[in-house]
């Protein structure tokens, strides 16, 4: 059961990333920057979300060893 919730989590947070790395794509367009200077953007928000969430899992794994 456990292994459902972490699969479905990492789906959502990788679907979270990908929603904001289009919508920073697209907002990059709109503002008239280049097709390569856009996927850029768009690949640093999808990174830095990931990153985001890594950090948040780990924080929340170093306060759940510290309650346990």
């Amino acid at each position: 059961m456990e292994l459902v919730v972490v699969l479905l989590v990492t789906v959502l947070v990788v679907l979270v990333a990908l929603l904001a790395g289009a919508g920073a794509g697209k907002l990059a367009r709109l503002d008239g920057a280049t097709y390569p200077a856009a996927l850029t953007r768009a690949a640093v928000a999808f990174t830095a979300v990931l990153t985001l969430a890594a950090a948040v899992t780990a924080a929340y794994a170093a306060l759940a060893a510290l309650v346990a």
